[in-house]
């Protein structure tokens, strides 16, 4: 039976660790949702990290009450705002700091 280098070890397990990060950053961006209101709150989208409309919520009576181009100006303003938030969102997780005592680091034999 063979053992493993020391070096080739430590570069095994940082790039076990690298992949763990990525599905944790990758499981968080999937999550991200914004739902922001229309300026009247009538009209309420969804959308994901990559700014996808993914659902369309209108309060009751809402399409009655609005004339077509104020529907539309409602529509837009509300997918705009909850796509800003969301890019805020998936902004956040992508500048969230990495543990940098995790192997990765050390993996190449640098210290801090």
């Amino acid at each position: 039976m063979s053992s493993v280098h020391p070096d080739v070890q430590a570069a095994l397990d940082a790039a076990r660790n690298l992949r763990h990060r990525i599905a944790e950053m990758r499981e968080k961006i999937d999550n991200i949702r914004a739902r922001r209101p229309s300026p009247s709150g009538s009209v309420i989208p969804e959308v994901d990290a990559m700014g996808r409309l993914t659902d369309l919520y209108l309060a009751p009576g809402t399409a009655a009450r609005l004339t077509c181009p104020e529907l539309v100006t409602e529509i837009m303003a509300a997918i705009r705002e909850s796509t800003a938030d969301a890019a805020r969102q998936y902004q956040s997780v992508m500048e969230a700091p990495v543990d940098e005592s995790a192997p990765v680091a050390s993996a190449w034999g640098r210290t801090g």
